[in-house]
């Protein structure tokens, strides 16, 4: 059954969500929001897959740089 709020059929296409996997693996917030744009790209508009990919890919480099700037800081 489709619940819009709390299970959308987007977010509970698999035997799991996919929120339930970004909490068990602690991914924080920038690899989450990838993990969740990868497993639900296209799902909710077929039309955005490659939009919903370039999210997941912003979020990665995203924290690539934060990992970066703390190596940075750490060497000071």
């Amino acid at each position: 059954m489709n619940d819009p709020i709390n299970h959308p059929a987007h977010y509970t296409d698999g035997a799991i969500e996919v929120i339930d996997y970004i909490e068990d693996k602690r991914l924080g917030y920038h690899l989450g929001n990838a993990v969740k744009y990868i497993s639900r790209a296209g799902k909710k508009d077929p039309a955005k897959t490659v939009e919903d990919l370039q999210k997941a890919v912003w979020y990665i480099n995203r924290h690539i740089a934060n990992l970066q700037k703390e190596d940075t800081n750490e060497d000071r």
